[in-house]
């Protein structure tokens, strides 16, 4: 299940958790989404190439809040200079509410 999402011009960031014990693993999710996406922007834009072959996950630990990584992340559009605050990015959201 994909809860939060950022959206940036050359990486998404999104916080996913297995919703059921037969649910596939996370590389094979990624690569599922990957291809998914990729035929989608493929027929939108006719861009060949959309994502790299791997991808970067992080396990979040006890300590980690939720919370505190959400308004991390989502402060990335600011950082690289797209937006003045994080509620003006609009390729951002929320398909489910993970309960952690």
């Amino acid at each position: 299940m994909v809860g939060r999402y950022v959206i940036m011009p050359d990486h998404v960031h999104m916080f996913v958790t297995p919703g059921l014990a037969e649910d596939k693993s996370l590389a094979d999710f990624m690569r599922e989404w990957k291809k998914w996406t990729s035929r989608r922007i493929a027929s939108l834009f006719g861009v060949r190439r959309v994502w790299q072959r791997e991808f970067f996950d992080h396990l979040l630990r006890s300590d980690e809040s939720y919370d505190q990584k959400w308004e991390y992340v989502r402060s990335n559009p600011v950082r690289a200079g797209l937006c003045a605050s994080a509620d003006e990015w609009p390729y951002q959201g929320e398909i489910h509410v993970l309960q952690l």
